[in-house]
């Protein structure tokens, strides 16, 4: 099977750890008989110094016309005083729009090889940790209307939260389908005694709960839902919420591993088109120093072939190799325990190479 592949690579340590997961996919394609080809396309500062702008029209359609993308990470003090309008970040913004990326994956599965890790007690993080969070991408607040204006003397600032049915039920759609092939629990995240989309997302979310009745579905507050997920986080399985919600939990999630650096994400539109990505940002304090932790990075590969390239096998193989990596005793710094052999970021890249 042929697949095209757009890579951004980014800024900071992007290069490095996106070559080691290309490096990886490279390994699942001569194992499993797949072609995997790969289009470059600048992307945020690094853009920004060459064309002037953070992506450009073309890199855009080369985004547009592929299989999936592949991202790194963008940004770093270098650009922080660039105009707001072409600042690093707002390439995501808008790759996310132009290929309708509405729905982001992002798991938290703790390997029970780095429990010490965790800031949580043993004893809560013993049993493991393995949850989704389906955070809708493309609505909420980042993408209501916003406004300043004086009113009686003062500044007063306006940021508009508005979601419609049908992104509602798109996301809805996204999560039940996802519970259905992990655990079969479904909880949905929202602040419906205060705010009136919140009130529309639960009714929608309601509906949707009477046509998947093999999952288990529930409501939480998002304020009780920050608090489980340091209480007991073992007992949620895939949570789906709206936008600004799913930003900050999945940050306060990603935590609970002991290191970012481990944590992919998918955003996917509705056909297999992709974008995959670590959570991390650009560290550009370690960027060329061969030390970055590159786990995250190969692991939004095994999502890509997960849910874009319905390559199951291939995933399992790749989650398989970086599990068995960390069996053996290999650490880059990030996550570098006592007696374990610290590797650089191309070094683990080829050890899990090895394993699949």
């Amino acid at each position: 099977m042929d697949k095209k592949i757009t890579v951004l690579k980014g800024d900071g340590i992007g290069p490095e750890i996106v070559d080691e997961a290309i490096k990886v996919l490279n390994r699942v394609g001569e194992k499993f008989g797949h072609t995997f080809h790969y289009t470059e396309v600048d992307i945020g500062g690094c853009s920004i110094d060459k064309h002037g702008v953070p992506i450009t029209d073309a890199g855009m359609e080369t985004c547009k016309n592929c299989d999936s993308v592949l991202l790194g990470a963008v940004g770093g003090p270098k650009w922080d005083n660039v105009a707001p309008e072409i600042r690093p970040e707002k390439a995501l913004l808008a790759v996310r729009k132009e290929l309708n990326l509405f729905a982001n994956l992002r798991p938290t599965k703790l390997f029970l090889q780095l429990a010490d890790a965790s800031p949580l007690k043993p004893e809560i993080v013993g049993g493991g940790i393995d949850l989704l969070i389906v955070r809708e991408l493309t609505g909420g607040v980042y993408f209501g209307n916003r406004y300043t204006k004086e009113t009686n003397g003062e500044l007063v600032a306006t940021d508009e939260m508005t979601y419609s049915e049908h992104e509602i039920e798109r996301i809805g759609r996204v999560a039940f389908e996802t519970a259905r092939k992990r655990g079969g629990k479904l909880a949905s995240v929202d602040k419906a005694n205060v705010l009136d989309s919140s009130r529309l997302w639960r009714k929608v979310m309601h509906k949707l709960a009477e046509e998947y009745k093999d999952v288990s579905y529930s409501d939480v507050l998002v304020d009780n839902t920050a608090m489980q997920l340091i209480k007991n986080p073992a007992q949620f399985d895939v949570l789906v919420t709206e936008n600004m919600f799913g930003d900050i939990l999945s940050d306060e999630a990603s935590m609970l591993t002991g290191s970012i650096g481990m944590m992919p994400s998918a955003s996917l539109s509705d056909t297999s088109l992709g974008m995959y990505e670590p959570i991390h940002g650009s560290a550009p304090d370690i960027a060329g120093m061969d030390i970055a932790n590159p786990i995250g990075t190969i692991l939004s590969a095994a999502m890509m072939l997960r849910y874009s390239f319905d390559m199951p096998k291939e995933a399992d193989a790749v989650e398989a190799a970086v599990s068995k990596a960390l069996d053996d005793g290999y650490r880059t710094a990030d996550i570098m325990q006592d007696g374990m052999q610290k590797v650089k970021c191309s070094e683990m890249g080829s050890i899990i190479c090895n394993n699949i």
